[in-house]
C-alpha cells in the first residue's frame, strides 16, 4: 500500500493558476491508474482527471482546456496544473491511486479556494 500526500493548495484569485502535487511513499508504478478528484461543500466527490497505464484516460468537461494531469516516475509524484481558475473550482482536491491487484490509496486532500 503506497501512501499518497497532496500539497499545493491555497487561496487564489479568479483567473489565476495553481499547481497541486501528490507525493507517493513508493513507486507510482505500483498504481495501474491514478487520478485527481475534488469535493466541494455539499456536493459529491467528482473525478477531475485520470490516467490508466496502457488504457483510456479521462478529463472532466470543466477541466478541459484548463487543467492538466502529469506524472513523474523519477520523483514518484503526480501533479495537477490548474489554470484560469473559477470560484466554482473551490473544493478539496484529492489524489487517488489504484494498484494492480485492485487496492486503492487516497491522500488526505488539499484545499483550493478561488475567491477575489
Amino acid at each position: 500500500q503506497v501512501q499518497l500526500v497532496e500539497s499545493g493548495g491555497g487561496l487564489v484569485q479568479p483567473g489565476g493558476s495553481l499547481r497541486l502535487s501528490c507525493a507517493a511513499s513508493g513507486s507510482i508504478l505500483s498504481f495501474k491508474a491514478m487520478a485527481w478528484y475534488r469535493q466541494a461543500p455539499g456536493k459529491e466527490r467528482e473525478l477531475v482527471a485520470n490516467f490508466n497505464r496502457g488504457g483510456t484516460t479521462f478529463k472532466a468537461d470543466f477541466a478541459k482546456g484548463r487543467f492538466s494531469i502529469s506524472t513523474d516516475n523519477g520523483e514518484n509524484t503526480m501533479s495537477l496544473q490548474m489554470n484560469s481558475l473559477k470560484p466554482e473550482d473551490t473544493a478539496v482536491y484529492y489524489c487517488n491511486g489504484v494498484g494492480w491487484t485492485g487496492w486503492s490509496s487516497w491522500g488526505q486532500g488539499t484545499q483550493v479556494t478561488v475567491s477575489s
